[in-house]
């Protein structure tokens, strides 16, 4: 089974939100697994409350990690880092230049995690064509 990682600097967010609907979506297609470059003492209590709207409660299997915490993987996704984008190695990279919502309004959060359910939605797809 594939692994993917989803990877942006802090990890708190938007990287936190797909690896949620990785383990949803994904499920027996994919591994899913998030990290980032700097620590953060938990995930972003918005993104929290924008995807239990939705009935999925990260909090649950879910935590800020580093890099250096999650297992060699096949593909990566940077979710759009302006600054630098952290590097794995992998087989697939893409880059899904999502904007950061943390700080914004709840309508800008729920936009952009509908977008990456979609992204999301179309990784599983490709992932079970064997496409990546």
């Amino acid at each position: 089974m594939k692994k993917v990682a989803f990877v942006c600097v802090h990890n708190s967010c938007r990287s936190q939100m797909a690896e949620a609907f990785g383990k949803v979506l994904g499920l027996n297609v994919f591994e899913s697994y998030s990290a980032g470059t700097e620590e953060r003492d938990c995930i972003n209590p918005d993104a929290v409350r924008m995807m239990k709207e939705i009935g999925i409660d990260m909090t649950l299997t879910q935590r800020p990690k580093l890099l250096s915490e999650i297992p060699s993987v096949d593909i990566v996704i940077t979710m759009g880092c302006n600054v630098k984008c952290p590097h794995l190695p992998c087989t697939h990279r893409e880059d899904w230049g999502l904007e950061d919502p943390s700080g914004k309004s709840d309508e800008i959060f729920r936009q952009t995690r509908d977008v990456i359910k979609e992204k999301m939605e179309d990784l599983v797809e490709r992932i079970r064509r064997n496409e990546l």
